[in-house]
């Protein structure tokens, strides 16, 4: 087998042509690097992959072992090495092991029952949803929700993830403490920010005379168990595995707010969105396999380009919160200084993932994505059906832009005035989705989800361990506690702020 070092040596030393001439080159580029998958249309062609590079990078994951990686991540293995554990988020999509599907599908009619409870008044007159939780415990449901249910009708939610209490407050604001339901979402049930914030509103309920506050409580958790001695009512905990991890929990019991303001027929199409996405991920061949073609563009550009971040960019008002959501599932899973073994990584880990909403940001950064300096691999995102009945030239102005920006990206534009001279050669992706419904959107995120992995993999990384966000939170601790001694500078904020 071709060794890891060797593997890299040839995809460095691969000839580097402008976008322009590997299309002049190669009549079916279009055709070798796009394709279709779950109503997703993937439009690579205008990253600079070329038929070599793509078998230099499969030979890397044969030496890599990629196969053996992918099976284990389904069977249910330790792939999780570093806190030895499974990660079994596609069971909770039915690919998986046998054990840990049959796990999920108890635990999702656990959570249909309660739905179907509170759609029965069970808890009283809910029109409110107030849910706390922080990371993969918000920014999962928030999305899903401000994609999803903007006309749905059913309930009006918050999602509350600030520690800051003007996050809460404007939430109190916008609610009838006497109709609300509170949502807390906590893997452990102890995160600082999340109890805090869930105490909080439990006092707002109180001041109001709310009958029974806490009867108006449901708890998402791996540690059911804590939440039973928060006072939390065993018929309104929703447990999930400990196996699945925050960033990649949305299709747990940690979409429930989803599942509630969606309706549960709709979330059981975006688990079967996802499990679409899992089954091509499984069986495909590297070569023919959407996020690992996607993962071979991300490592040319990191490891060989030298592009420190990648622009991701939503034309569909839907999608806002995407950028965010993406930031969290790559950063966090692959954002490591050490592989799996522990040894230093030879390389750039995890690209700084940044992004915004088209056509905004045409009127912002992408000055810099056209004429700076920085090479930035940019993504496009787009609906070919509009989110709303106003005039079609709405979504064609919106479609159109989107288009002509990675064409122009990549063509570029001479001009005798420098400063109106555009380079092109400049590389973005376009994934293109036929309708924004549960199932694309639960395909589109297991895309991603699969996209990091296949990264990780080839780089050696394990993407299941977050140790770097916990250093902060023990300082932040210690300042509460008074007990640690700071840097100067450090030390004159927190007295400066009167703490």
């Amino acid at each position: 087998m071709t060794g890891l070092d060797e593997c890299w040596t040839r995809i460095r030393s691969a000839p580097h042509e402008p976008l322009s001439a590997l299309f002049a080159g190669d009549a079916a580029r279009l055709q070798a690097f796009s394709g279709d998958v779950a109503g997703l249309y993937l439009d690579f062609s205008k990253t600079h992959l070329t038929r070599d590079l793509v078998d230099g990078f499969d030979a890397l994951a044969k030496a890599a072992d990629f196969d053996a990686h992918r099976s284990a991540l389904f069977a249910g293995a330790i792939v999780n090495v570093t806190e030895g554990r499974a990660a079994e988020h596609t069971a909770q999509r039915g690919e998986g092991e046998a054990e840990a599907v049959a796990l999920a599908k108890a635990f999702h009619a656990r959570t249909r029952g309660l739905i179907e409870a509170i759609e029965a008044g069970a808890l009283g007159d809910v029109a409110h949803i107030l849910h706390v939780g922080i990371g993969g415990s918000a920014l999962g449901p928030d999305l899903l929700i401000d994609a999803l249910g903007r006309d749905s009708g059913r309930y009006d939610t918050a999602i509350v993830s600030n520690v800051d209490g003007s996050a809460l407050k404007e939430a109190f604001g916008r609610f009838d403490p006497h109709k609300t339901l509170l949502v807390i979402a906590s893997k452990t049930f102890t995160t600082t920010e999340t109890m805090l914030n869930a105490e909080s509103v439990l006092g707002w309920m109180t001041m109001a005379g709310v009958d029974d506050p806490a009867g108006r409580v449901v708890a998402l958790t791996a540690n059911p168990d804590k939440a039973l001695e928060w006072g939390v009512d065993e018929t309104r905990i929703l447990p999930f595995s400990e196996s699945v991890g925050g960033r990649y929990s949305l299709w747990s019991s940690i979409g429930f707010p989803a599942a509630l303001a969606l309706g549960w027929a709709a979330f059981e199409e975006m688990l079967e969105g996802a499990a679409e996405m899992d089954r091509h991920f499984r069986l495909a061949e590297p070569r023919a396999n959407w996020p690992v073609i996607a993962a071979f563009a991300d490592l040319y550009y990191t490891q060989v380009r030298g592009a420190e971040t990648r622009g991701v960019f939503a034309y569909d008002e839907r999608l806002r919160l995407l950028p965010s959501y993406l930031q969290q599932l790559e950063m966090e899973s692959n954002g490591k200084s050490v592989t799996a073994d522990g040894t230093a990584l030879a390389g750039p880990s995890a690209a700084i993932t940044w992004g915004g909403v088209g056509t905004d940001a045409q009127h912002a950064v992408f000055q810099l994505l056209h004429q700076g300096t920085h090479l930035v691999p940019v993504e496009f995102l787009a609906v070919v059906e509009p989110g709303h009945e106003l005039d079609d030239a709405h979504h064609r102005q919106l479609l159109v832009n989107c288009f002509a920006q990675g064409a122009a990206l990549m063509a570029g534009r001479g001009h005798d005035d420098p400063a109106r001279a555009y380079a092109g050669d400049r590389p973005s992706a376009t994934i293109l989705i036929d309708a924004l419904e549960p199932r694309t959107l639960g395909a589109l995120i297991a895309f991603y989800e699969h996209r990091v992995f296949a990264n990780a993999i080839l780089l050696g990384i394990n993407p299941f361990d977050q140790f770097g966000v916990e250093l902060g939170k023990e300082m932040a601790k210690s300042v509460e506690a008074g007990g640690m001694a700071f840097d100067p500078s450090t030390q004159a904020l927190i007295e400066r702020a009167g703490l």
